[in-house]
């Protein structure tokens, strides 16, 4: 499979809306992107559609919107991608900078999963399936930041902080982007 998404220069990637997120800053080695990370989300848990994702990325979430947003008020996060349920792409933050996505982590032993890794988030949960435009849309994404930048690996935000977190859960079917690890294994 081909992607038709190609990531410029800048590291953002041309069939996304950007919305940037000041919620980020520089990577130690811009050259070091060696991991995806994929995350699920939805705000408030289990609620999708609409623009809160969106809010709390850009820093501008109403605390008094919902009654969960009050425990997250305060947070500063990002991430490179957002997948929403429909398959449209979002990106918050350049692949060269680091997103504020993965939190204390840490794969094969190297902490800090931020540093060396790009973000996805699909718009969803660990209680509901995801669709099949999104599982299409990352395979793509996948793909291209595979052909760009020397990733070796994609992991589950559960993967590289398992005492705290359970995304992309268990309605998360890895076997539909199998053609991306196998680009992986023959990229070597």
């Amino acid at each position: 499979m081909l992607s038709s998404i190609f990531i410029n220069d800048a590291g953002f990637a041309n069939k996304a809306k950007t919305i940037l997120s000041p919620n980020f800053d520089g990577r130690p080695n811009k050259s070091n992107i060696s991991l995806i990370v994929i995350h699920n989300i939805s705000l408030p848990p289990g609620i999708y559609e609409g623009n809160n994702i969106i809010d709390l990325f850009t820093n501008k979430l109403n605390a008094d919107g919902h009654e969960y947003f009050q425990s997250i008020k305060n947070l500063k996060v990002s991430a490179h991608f957002l997948i929403r349920r429909d398959g449209s792409l979002f990106q918050f933050v350049s692949c060269l900078d680091r997103a504020w996505h993965a939190g204390d982590s840490s794969w094969n032993e190297i902490s800090n999963c931020n540093d060396f890794s790009v973000g996805i988030e699909l718009e969803g949960s660990d209680y509901d399936a995801f669709e099949a435009k999104q599982y299409s849309c990352l395979e793509e994404l996948i793909l291209c930041l595979i052909n760009k930048y020397p990733i070796k690996d994609i992991a589950g935000h559960s993967d590289i902080a398992p005492s705290r977190k359970t995304d992309p859960g268990p309605y998360f079917e890895w076997d539909k982007i199998k053609n991306c690890f196998d680009q992986l294994i023959q990229k070597g």
